[in-house]
Order: C-alpha cells, then structure tokens, then sequence
C-alpha cells in the first residue's frame, strides 16, 4: 500500500472576513500525481499556500508525512522534502540561472549541491545551456523550468506546483507538461494546481474540484476527463 504523503483534513482559511477556504478535505499518496482545478478564485493557490505555511488554517488538520504541520514555518518544511513552486515563478530576478538553483538547496549539505545541479540540467537542459544567464531575461517557460528545477534541488518528497501552464504558449505548455510527467516517472510525487483542466486530468492519478473555496468533486483523471459537469465547466464540452 502507497504511503500517504500529505493528508488535509477539514482546513479553513480567511482572508480577513473572506472566508476563501471552506472545509477543504483531500489526500496524496507517494507516487501520485494529483490535481486541484477549478476556475479563477476557487481556493486553488490559496490552498497550496496554506499547506507551504505562508497562510494558516483555523480549524482541521494537516500531516505531512504522518506529522502534524499546522504550525510548522515553510523554511523548516522545505527542509522537510516539501516544495512549493509559486504562482508567477518568483525567480531571482538578478541572480544566474546557476544562482538560483544554488539558493534552492539552502536546506541541503554542500555535498549534495553539486550532483542536484547536475540532476536538474538532466531534466532541463535548456537550463544548462544558460547556467551563468541572468534569470530576469530568461524568456516565460525558461523561467517556469528554473522555478522547478530550483525546488527539486531541495529534494523533495512531494512537488507542489502552481499554475506551471500559466502564460506559457500552447507548445510551451506541452513540453512543461512533458516535463511533469517524467519527474512523475523518476519517482517524484506530485501536487498540481492547474487552470488547464483538460492537460491537468490527462496526467493526473487522482484530481479534485474547486469551486468558490470548496472541493465539489473528486475522482481519477479519467473519471473527471468524461465528467459531463466537468466537461461543461472547464473542458469546453456540451
């Protein structure tokens, strides 16, 4: 049986007297990919942002790695294996690409520096060929391949990624898509928040649904793939 990485259990999260979380209750199991999706505004990034510890629940539970993390700082759960790849990227602007996947093994022994860098270019060779470049003019999906790789040098044990496809060309998506899935097949468990239902499901284990704060579906990626409500609401289908 899978090991359960991340268990999330009735989390509520306000913005203010927003309440932006609603009784928000899923899992992960090592090995999986599982997706969040749902329109703008459903909660998605908020709740990854809850489970790194920018952001704190009021009610529920959270473990990661059968421990209680509710109040845990996110420097410390990145040294724990968890990885957050933000909305946006938030590369270092001025720091080489190099640099940058330096600062992303802060947690990790020197000695582990040199053969994650060179991990990472195996996944992302564009990153090699720009390895002293500065990041800022690194073009939109070089970016979004230098956040990821700059996580996967802290180890991790589960890969949080948040809208990866954003802003991205449709031929971009599709080779950062490519580049989720080999990750996956390498043994990295993955968390996916994604607008792009329909790229999102197709790679997914397991998916679940959001809608204004609330998960209002779940199933495997196949189920939700030939879901007549999902397919309405987010696959253009009638």
């Amino acid at each position: 049986m899978a090991q359960r990485i991340m268990s999330v259990e009735h989390i509520n999260v306000y913005y203010g007297a927003i309440h932006a979380i609603k009784d928000v209750s899923f899992d992960v199991d090592e090995g999986e990919i599982v997706a969040l999706i749902g329109a703008n505004g459903a909660g998605k990034s908020t709740t990854l942002k809850t489970l790194s510890g920018l952001l704190r629940s009021t009610t529920g539970a959270i473990e990661f790695m059968g421990e209680d993390i509710m109040h845990t700082m996110p420097d410390v759960l990145v040294g724990k294996g968890l990885a957050h790849v933000p909305e946006g990227r938030r590369v270092f602007q001025q720091m080489t690409v190099e640099e940058n996947l330096e600062m992303g093994a802060y947690t990790r022994p020197n000695s582990e520096i040199a053969p994650g860098l060179e991990r990472v270019y195996a996944h992302f060779p564009r990153l090699k060929e720009r390895r002293g470049q500065v990041s800022g003019t690194l073009s939109g999906g070089e970016q979004q391949m230098l956040a990821m790789g700059r996580a996967l040098m802290s180890s991790p044990k589960l890969l949080m990624l948040d809208e990866p496809s954003m802003g991205l060309a449709p031929l971009l998506i599709e080779q950062i898509f490519q580049i989720v899935q080999e990750l996956h097949a390498a043994g990295t468990t993955i968390l996916l928040v994604e607008q792009n239902a329909q790229m999102a499901l197709s790679i997914a284990s397991r998916a679940y649904v959001m809608e204004t704060g609330r998960v209002t579906l779940s199933g495997t990626g196949a189920e939700l793939l030939d879901n007549d409500e999902v397919r309405k609401a987010y696959l253009g289908g009638n």
